[in-house]
This record gives C-alpha cells, structure tokens and sequence, in this order.
C-alpha cells in the first residue's frame, strides 16, 4: 500500500498532463492532417504508450473528483476538506496543514485534518496560560475602564488598588498623562572671573603653557623659540631655555620625573632635565612640526602629534618610537592621555577625532560629528566624558566609546584651547581674543571676555592659543598672540545676587551632531 501511495503521489502531475494530451490527440484524429503532422502524432503516441502505459491505466485519485461539500465548521472556507464519510482509501490533504510531499504518507491519524471551531479555539486560548502581553493589555483596559468610572467625582484622590493598576499599566497607560516637554536644568552658580595679572617678556605669540604639579612655577613656549619658566605667585621671570629653532608648540611637566619636554616647529621633540637646565634626550622621528604633546599620566609614555597626519608614541627612557598612530588625513593638532580607556584621543585638521588603543596601536573609534578642523580636547578631571572644540561647535564626549553628549553652540570663532576644572567650568579660547566660560553640566554660557591687548600690539593679535588652569583651579592662566600672559582669577565679591544666572526654563532643541 505504501509503495503505491508513493507511486501515486509522484506522478499525479505527469498524469494529468499526459492525459490532456492523449485526448487531444484523440479528438484530432477526425480532422484531415498532413502527413508530416500525422508522421508526428504516430510517434509521440507509441512514446505515451510505451513509457508511460502504467501510469495511463492508474485509477483516478480522490483529488481529481468533484470535491465533497465542505465542513459546516469550517471557519476559513477552504475547499479540500470533505465530509468524514467520504471513506476514500487515502486523502491528500492539500497544503495545510500537512503539505504533501514525495514518500509521504499520510497515516490513518493525519489524513483527515478538520479545521478547529471557532468555541474550540476559543477554549483552547483560555487553558494556555496568559502572556504578558494579555496581562498588560487586561490591566490597561481594566485601568482605562476605571478612569472613565471616577471621572467627574468628586473626590480626585484615587483608592490604592486603582494606583496600583496605573503602575502596572506601563507604557500602555503612561500615553494618558499629559507629558511635560523636557527644559534645560537649571545651570549651577559659578562666579564670575576678571584679569588680574598680565605678564610680558615673550618677544614672539605665546603658544603653549604647562603648570608644574607642585603649583610653584609654570611654563609658557613661543614663536620666539624660547621655553620660559614663570613663578605663579609674583609672575616673575625665573628662566628661559633656548634650544628650539622654530615656534615652540608644546610644553609639558612631568609628574613623574624632573623633566621637561617640549616640541616645535623644527620637528623636534625635546627632554629637559631641571636640575642642570639642559637637554638629556632627542625624540626623532616625525617628518613635519610638531603641534601638540602629552605624557601619560601613570606610565613613562609620550604621545606627540604632528603636521605630518601621525602621532607618535615614545618611550621616555629608550626614547624608542613604540607606536606610530597614523589613521588621521591631516595635520594632527591636539593630543590627550589619561589612565582609562580611551588612553590617546587626538583631533585633527581632517575634522575627525580618534580613539586609540594604546597597546595594539590601532583606532579604537573615529568620531565624524564635527565639520571643521579639531584643534582642542580636553579630558574633564572627576568625570568620564571629555569635550572637543571646532569652529563649528564646541561637543562633548561619553568614554570610552566616544558616545555623544551635547553641544555648546556661541563661540563662533576659531576655538584653539580648552581648559576644564573640577567645579565644571569649562574654557573656550579662540583666535579672536575671546574668552567663553560655560557650565560643563548644562552648556550654559555664563561669561565672556575679551580683554584688551597689550599697548602696542596690533588689535588683530588679540587671539587665545592656550589656556589652562594651575593645581589649585583658582587661577586661569592664558598664552595669547599679543605676547603677553594673562592670569585670572574668580571675583570673590560676586554673589548670586550680584550676578545672577540669566536662564529661562525653555524648552530643549533636539541636539544636533
């Protein structure tokens, strides 16, 4: 019985085909043919019958009959479903829900498929147990019903169960409250800061500058290819190191060691031992000038970056060039290290800004958001975020991933530093001698300077190339184009009062990259 039901299953197409053509060719026997045409009828009638003779005298399968009346339970009105009473040897069922196929057979359990009634599934809904979608839906509708219960009572206080089908409604319910549209936070108070100290002695725009982590003297390097060492309390000269040939772009102080090191526009990178004022070591390797250079803050690491699209990391002591981070289309301008990951970030000229895993010396990220040269980054001290600044937009970062913050749109210039503090100021300089103090937080612009240039300067050198912040944050330290130095420090006479926070509650814009 088997073998014939496979018989049967396979050739139910070729039979009907070779049956249509059998009777046609029958029926055209009357009408006066060629006898090319009759040459041709000959053979493929001795070939029908010659190859296909047993399947010609099969008996015809219950499919290929009038089809029986169908279910009165049929709920999807197919047809292919007769009546149980039907009593054929075997039945295929169609394609569902048992689709047949070669070498199946159906047993006598599976041939006859009736559709479910409508109470039967039903029924069969109700013992499943409920999902969690039919819960929430039960407890929306529950919840929505007993709104519309208490509406217009009296009493708008509501018994705890009813709270309870609130909370458990979710999202569902969530629509039904009318939804404040989110408001900028209110900024934290930060006073206000004002110049009290200008110091002169540079003969060329001030380009770098670096506080020692005793907070006793910092540094400044210049266009005028010195190295310059300051006392912080009275800002007066306490040494200058000639070596450089060319502008003096980078400075840094160890943490680490008694070393200074700076690099320049000369392609050189220096080592200075401060205790015989001299250079001990030459880091060589870069192809154009030098712009930028930190050292990291827990192992004796240095990472310069250059005009020539690369940075470079060095061994301190070896003065080995253990990683050459090229990735970036265009000059590489700024340069930060810190413990975590991401322990390198630069910005460049190509608008870019990169991640990059110190050990394996590849990019870990590239971050694409800005649309002009990235000339400033800095790394927040307590948080885990870190800000890049561009003609376009100062932007804020989320470590490690680079996952972005907001923007801190206003300071429509060429923006050259950054500096940041631990209470969330955060500092802005750019080419047009103008200062922007914000509140890290919010992105609030709470002050701006710009301070007069020295006498005798031109009016177009009033530009900020560096800015940072001594070890006590109490004192922000700025190297600018009129070859001056300009320290401030925070009015200890502002209150609240005196100064408000001009903000309004107004209603956020959606951030823009």
């Amino acid at each position: 019985m088997t073998e014939e039901v496979q018989k049967h299953s396979v050739h139910t197409l070729v039979f009907r085909s070779l049956k249509r053509t059998h009777d046609m060719f029958v029926s055209d026997h009357a009408k006066p043919v060629s006898l090319d045409e009759q040459s041709y009828k000959m053979k493929m009638t001795v070939k029908m019958r010659a190859e296909y003779k047993p399947v010609l005298h099969m008996p015809v399968l219950k499919e290929g009959r009038d089809r029986g009346p169908l279910h009165d339970s049929d709920p999807y009105g197919q047809p292919g479903y007769p009546l149980p009473d039907a009593g054929p040897d075997y039945l295929v069922t169609g394609t569902h829900p048992y689709p047949s196929a070669p070498g199946v057979a159906l047993t006598a359990d599976t041939q006859m498929q009736k559709m479910p009634s409508e109470a039967g599934v039903h029924s069969m809904a109700l013992a499943l147990p409920p999902s969690q979608a039919r819960q929430e839906a039960s407890r929306t509708a529950a919840s929505v019903a007993d709104i519309h219960r208490h509406a217009g009572g009296a009493e708008r206080s509501q018994p705890p169960q009813h709270m309870l089908s609130l909370m458990e409604g979710g999202t569902k319910t969530s629509a039904l409250v009318p939804r404040k549209a989110p408001t900028m936070p209110k900024p934290q108070w930060h006073p206000p800061w004002k110049l009290y100290r200008v110091i002169s002695g540079h003969l060329g725009w001030v380009r770098s500058i670096a506080v020692e982590p005793g907070n006793q003297w910092f540094v400044t390097g210049s266009a005028d290819r010195t190295i310059k060492i300051w006392d912080l309390a009275s800002g007066k000269l306490k040494l200058s190191l000639t070596g450089h040939i060319s502008t003096v772009r980078g400075v840094a102080v160890s943490t680490r060691s008694p070393y200074l090191f700076s690099c320049g526009e000369d392609k050189q990178v220096k080592c200075w031992d401060l205790e015989y004022n001299k250079v001990i070591r030459h880091y060589h390797g870069h192809l154009s000038a030098v712009y930028d250079l930190d050292l990291h803050p827990t192992i004796d690491v240095l990472v310069t970056c250059s005009r020539d699209a690369t940075a470079r990391v060095w061994d301190i002591r070896t003065k080995a060039n253990v990683h050459t981070l090229s990735g970036h289309t265009n000059t590489v301008a700024t340069v930060k290290c810190q413990s975590a990951e991401p322990q390198v970030v630069t910005g460049s000229h190509d608008t870019t800004i990169r991640l990059w895993d110190l050990v394996a010396g590849k990019t870990r990220a590239t971050l694409t958001n800005h649309k002009k040269s990235v000339r400033a980054l800095v790394l927040h001290p307590r948080q885990y975020t870190f800000a890049s600044g561009s003609p376009d937009n100062i932007k804020q970062w989320k470590c490690p991933d680079g996952n972005f913050i907001q923007n801190l749109s206003g300071h429509n210039a060429i923006i050259n530093t950054l500096a940041v503090n631990s209470d969330g100021v955060l500092v802005s300089g750019a080419d047009n001698g103008t200062i922007h103090m914000w509140d890290w937080r919010t992105g609030y612009n709470f002050q701006r300077i710009h301070a007069a240039v020295q006498p005798g300067s031109l009016d177009s050198e009033s530009g900020i190339f560096a800015c940072v912040f001594d070890q006590s944050e109490s004192r922000l330290i700025t190297a600018e184009a009129d070859k001056t130095i300009k320290v401030y420090k925070e009015d200890d006479t502002a209150t609240e009062e005196s100064h408000p926070v001009n903000w309004k509650p107004e209603i956020l814009k959606r951030k823009r990259f």
